[in-house]
């Protein structure tokens, strides 16, 4: 009896395992060969563990493709920007690509003030350039963006031109709130997280952006301050 228990014990370690195994049915210590048996199981199962660690670095590698794929568009920000400001004059004041939680295709969403208090929604498709649609509203609170606004030199276009250096650009949005008074740019890197970068809005430089937890601390080109 106790040889079969062996027997069978044997085969499913080879089966767990997705080799094969060999069982010495001789007349030697049972408990022994059962002790045998039970290490090819636990190793079996070590193996299964391995196997789930390389699926789930599998998965991660699926998130990068995924996150290339957003950005594998023909149709840079700033070509989104004017784009937008042809279909609706006005100051850009960001740009985003984005992915409409998931419930529909990604495309360039553009924010354009217009005159008064009105506010323009522009979306481009990042791979035609083409206007897919648009959406105008009135909010009261523009004052304090056209404060901020007041004596740039760099608009959100040139904030993307300058901060391309970085990786593809996927943002531009005018940090209102904060002392810097700078753009907000957030870049990709195949294969690396995302940057967030201050564009100044006088002069163009592009300093990384510390206020962010997740930034990299650099661009690994030597250089994380300028262009």
């Amino acid at each position: 009896m106790k040889r079969n228990i062996v027997i069978a014990a044997v085969t499913a370690a080879a089966l767990i395992g997705g080799g094969t195994a060999t069982a010495l049915a001789g007349t030697g210590d049972g408990e022994g060969t059962a002790r045998q048996a039970d290490a090819q199981l636990r190793q079996a199962g070590v193996q299964d563990d391995d196997a789930q660690d390389l699926d789930d670095t599998d998965g991660a590698d699926d998130a990068q493709d995924d996150d290339a794929a957003r950005v594998s568009g023909d149709v840079t920000a700033a070509e989104a920007i004017a784009t937008a400001l042809r279909h609706d004059p006005g100051t850009a004041v960001s740009v985003e690509l984005d992915d409409q939680d998931d419930a529909g295709p990604v495309v360039w969403q553009v924010d354009v003030l217009g005159t008064g208090s009105t506010w323009h929604s522009v979306n481009v498709d990042p791979d035609t350039g083409k206007v897919l649609g648009s959406h105008t509203e009135r909010e009261d609170d523009t004052a304090q963006v056209r404060t901020a606004l007041k004596g740039a030199k760099v608009t959100a276009s040139q904030a993307a031109e300058a901060a391309a250096g970085k990786g593809t650009v996927t943002s531009v949005d005018l940090d209102e709130d904060g002392a810097s008074k700078a753009w907000e740019v957030e870049t990709h890197k195949s294969g690396k997280a995302e940057q967030d970068w201050n564009v100044d809005l006088k002069t163009g430089k592009v300093t990384a952006d510390r206020s962010d937890a997740s930034d990299n601390d650099n661009d690994n080109d030597g250089d994380d301050n300028d262009v």
